[in-house]
């Protein structure tokens, strides 16, 4: 048996060393499963600047709920030793990944870069800033998912202290430029960092090289920025063009927030299967098109009075007479759906109103309860070009992932367009935006554009059920008639 920690955790092999601490693989004996546990080395153990970041990095990271950001279970201290326990990754980190394989693929790259830049996203999002992204700190679990871990110095982004100036923390590697001179950093630290861990999959190796900390440090600070086309001619000029604008000396000129990055990667990536797919760059041009097809369509059989205008038929009585009971009867159309006009309710095109109310992901059907609710506006916002997204997934195991929409009205049609098609989705129905739903129109595949005709419900929510994707799905606009 091995040494036992705190009364529970049995500690069975290092799995790796650190300039401060440890992490053991341990059988945690109460719950009966295997986990990380990191244990601060005893020189800085009484040292209580070491000990406050240890034990801030357990506070941290317990905020950060996120399926690509490693998870902390437990903290703690015994006979002076410090002690974090997190979930067991067991797998490659994308250093050694690089190492044994060389560059990677650039799908490969996208994914995987897509993954780690929602965690810190995520992380920023809560106020906090990794200060150490490195590919020594993404770690792969078995399904070959990217988890970010090791947020020893994790930084609130409103904390004002020791570690804020004056003092270089990172790796030289990756390290910004304002890091190297001990300057302030933010979240733009995080996007320099890992604009670096970007162009080190694609490339194989680091932009800057050097036999010490100091050297390469001054290179991130002076030397300008390699392309990573030099090394890597295949990199779609979009993605080499962001790695470039991540990597820029000063923070005012990279991408403003790493949700800018994590957006143009999923657009290199939507370009790349469509590059990849053929066919699929035409499917991409629908859009604009598709969705005012059905209209024009229906107009153009309403007039049935232009008939005997075609035949030109010399008869001005009957002419007369047939134009006249076009009009009556358009009249008399018009009047009968007055109260389907808008401001009335069912059908009446601008009468019925959506707006993006939630993402839905629940945890029964194999969800997390979380994709991109900070997103869901976008597909209500009127502008094709924003969008809802999911998650990127390498593969669709779960019930379903949804966006939920808040109505007025009665819609009796629901129609949406995408930049992803090929996922498929059903519309459901509820009285709450966290459910119960059931199902009103049945799934299908989307194209480009899609339209389902509702069974009659007076829900007010309404929720864009996704059953089956190849690898993400965008909902750009959603419109109800």
């Amino acid at each position: 048996m091995g040494q036992l920690i705190a009364g529970r955790y049995e500690l069975k092999h290092v799995v790796g060393t650190g300039g401060m601490s440890t992490v053991h693989c341990a059988f945690d004996t109460l719950l009966e499963r295997n986990v990380a546990l990191k244990i601060l080395h005893a020189q800085y153990g009484e040292d209580e600047e070491y000990v406050e970041r240890f034990r801030r990095e357990a506070r941290a990271v317990a905020q950060l709920s996120h399926p690509n950001i490693v998870t902390v279970i437990d903290r703690g201290e015994e006979d002076g030793k410090q002690f974090i326990v997190f979930e067991l990754v067991d797998g490659d980190n994308l250093k050694e990944l690089v190492e044994r394989g060389g560059p990677l693929p650039v799908r490969r790259v996208l994914e995987l870069g897509l993954e780690v830049g929602r965690a810190l996203a995520f992380a920023h999002a809560q106020g906090l800033v990794h200060r150490d992204v490195k590919p020594q700190n993404v770690l792969l679990n078995g399904d070959g998912r990217a988890k970010v871990t090791d947020f020893g110095i994790v930084r609130s982004l409103d904390a004002v202290g020791h570690t804020e100036t004056g003092t270089v923390l990172g790796t030289s590697h990756y390290i910004a430029p304002e890091q190297a001179r001990g300057e302030s950093v933010d979240a733009k630290t995080d996007v320099y960092s890992f604009g670096v861990v970007l162009h080190e999959l694609l490339a194989g190796e680091v932009p800057y090289a050097g036999d010490n900390f100091l050297s390469v440090a001054m290179k991130h600070v002076n030397d300008p920025v390699p392309s990573v086309l030099d090394s890597r001619p295949d990199t779609p000029l979009r993605l080499a063009n962001l790695i470039e604008r991540s990597l820029a000396k000063l923070p005012a000129d990279r991408p403003a927030s790493m949700d800018e990055v994590v957006a143009e990667l999923e657009a290199v990536l939507v370009e790349l299967e469509a590059k990849e797919g053929g066919e699929g760059t035409m499917i991409m041009k629908r859009p604009a098109t598709a969705p005012t097809r059905p209209p024009r369509q229906k107009r153009r059989r309403a007039p049935r009075g232009r008939a005997p205008r075609q035949r030109r038929v010399p008869v001005w009585p009957l002419l007369f007479a047939g134009l006249l009971l076009a009009a009556v009867v358009g009249g008399i159309l018009l009047a009968s759906r007055g109260g389907d006009s808008p401001g009335a309710g069912a059908s009446g095109g601008d009468a019925v109103k959506l707006q993006g109310a939630a993402s839905f992901d629940p945890e029964s059907g194999g969800g997390d309860g979380e994709e991109h609710s900070e997103r869901v506006a976008d597909a209500t916002d009127g502008d094709p070009s924003t969008y809802w997204t999911t998650e990127s997934y390498r593969s669709f195991s779960k019930a379903g992932v949804g966006l939920v929409l808040e109505t007025t009205g009665k819609p009796g049609q629901v129609a949406i367009t995408t930049d992803t098609p090929g996922f498929t989705a059903e519309i459901l129905a509820g009285e709450s935006p966290e459910g119960p739903f059931e199902r009103v129109a049945d799934g299908k595949t989307v194209g480009a554009a899609a339209t389902w005709e509702l069974a009659d419900t007076e829900a007010p929510y309404l929720v864009i059920w996704i059953t089956a994707l190849d690898r993400v799905a965008h909902v750009n606009e959603v419109k109800a008639s």
